[in-house]
């Protein structure tokens, strides 16, 4: 079909200067539309794909790779279920994990839902006991204490790390007391809430402002608040890589003894990510009708050139010319228009995904308005990630939509019959 006669005739067509202002205007609109339909697929998926790095990153911050957890059975009694794991089944279980496939760091964490009290303010909040020794080989929380240190929370001191949110809303600073309401019932069954002061030894920065609602405290002094039971006791787990962490816990969670769970940082924030992917699909579908558009727009174009070059195409059939010629003819034609568009709009594309960065501060400053409002989405700048996967991938549906419309064209053009077309001439 693409010979040299077909190839050279169609490249002719493309070059030559049509007699037709609107023929011309739809050539260059298709072209056009091709070029921004490729290079904001580009862009916005980028940006995306960067948001979705951020999110990550902030979500793991203060939160391990994954958790060991007791067994939650809500069909059986709490008879049937029998104790919770003792601390020897907690050794047994941090020594399978820490001898787990790319584990990085295992810590023991307790955890106490309660409410946070200064009066006249009282905020809910969670009371994360740790380890502050272990806790730095599992999470980012020493690096994220901006005033005091981690290693402040001695066992016995009643000292507390809050996050910037709760320092804020009930005014604290390093140094002032806190109370700590636990809700508890007593033996009778009657509500029986115990409360203690701690001392606030530093304040953490948060990434997400759902992540503020966590009190740091030794692991020791959160315990003590539960003499009988009751916490939420786990193992928190750190992968050498964040993006492993589904297959690595997947191949751990056979060796956990029976009455443990292990859930990976996926599983605790699939939402998220089920949400951001929703929004990719969505967004890439709708971007690419822009290409679409410009597609039809080159079938517009290409069925007004088959017109008004109907006598040169039945002088080549009368000169033995196949139709299989013909259609190749068209079909360079259309591909060359729309090919061009998918490189300019790669180029583009390209070149506003790498370089956002500085890009979007320039437009900020010449035109005085704000594209990326740091306080809304929690980061300095808008992120981008350029996935090479994606933009082959967009590439080549670009391509075959442009291909694909030049399909109709270039037969109705091989089906022109040369008596009809020449009967005039």
């Amino acid at each position: 079909m693409f010979q040299p006669l077909s190839l050279f005739v169609g490249l002719r067509y493309v070059r030559a200067r049509t007699r037709k202002f609107f023929v011309s205007f739809i050539t260059w609109a298709s072209l056009a539309g091709v070029c921004v339909g490729v290079a904001a697929l580009i862009v916005i998926l980028s940006v995306m794909n960067g948001l979705e790095n951020e999110l990550r990153t902030q979500l793991v911050s203060l939160s391990a790779h994954a958790r060991v957890v007791p067994s939650v059975a809500d069909s059986r009694t709490e008879t049937e279920q029998g104790a919770p794991p003792s601390d020897s089944d907690w050794q047994t279980v941090q020594r399978i994990v820490s001898a787990g496939e790319g584990v990085k760091g295992v810590a023991r964490y307790v955890e106490i839902q309660g409410l946070a009290v200064r009066t006249p303010e009282m905020l809910p909040i969670v009371l994360r006991g740790i380890d502050p020794k272990a806790e730095a080989s599992v999470t980012d929380v020493a690096r994220s204490v901006v005033r005091g240190k981690l290693t402040d929370l001695v066992p016995g001191s009643d000292r507390v790390i809050v996050g910037e949110v709760i320092a804020e809303r009930l005014g604290l600073d390093v140094g002032d007391s806190l109370t700590v309401l636990i809700p508890a019932v007593s033996a009778d069954g009657a509500p029986s809430p115990r409360l203690r002061d701690f001392s606030v030894a530093g304040i953490y920065e948060v990434a997400r402002a759902e992540q503020g609602s966590l009190v740091f405290a030794n692991i020791d002094d959160v315990r003590a608040l539960t003499p009988g039971g009751g916490t939420g006791e786990g193992l928190r787990i750190r992968f050498r890589d964040a993006l492993s962490a589904p297959v690595l816990a997947a191949r751990l969670r056979p060796n956990l003894p029976s009455g443990f769970e292990l859930f990976d940082w996926t599983q605790d924030n699939a939402n998220y990510f089920r949400a951001v992917k929703i929004e990719k699909t969505m967004m890439s579908l709708i971007l690419l009708m822009i290409v679409a558009v410009a597609a039809f727009n080159i079938v517009s174009m290409l069925v007004m050139v088959v017109t008004d070059k109907r006598t040169d195409i039945a002088i080549l059939r009368t000169l033995g010319t196949s139709p299989r010629r013909i259609m190749g003819v068209f079909m360079t034609q259309g591909l060359v228009i729309g090919w061009l568009g998918v490189a300019l709009g790669l180029t583009v594309g390209l070149s506003i995904a790498l370089h956002i960065d500085t890009l979007v501060p320039f437009l900020e400053q010449t035109f005085h308005f704000q594209i990326f409002d740091a306080d809304v989405y929690d980061m300095p700048n808008i992120p981008s990630d350029v996935r090479w996967p994606n933009v082959i991938v967009i590439s080549v549906s670009a391509l075959l939509l442009t291909g694909a419309a030049t399909i109709y064209p270039a037969i109705r053009a091989s089906r022109t019959a040369p008596a009809e077309a020449l009967r005039y001439e």
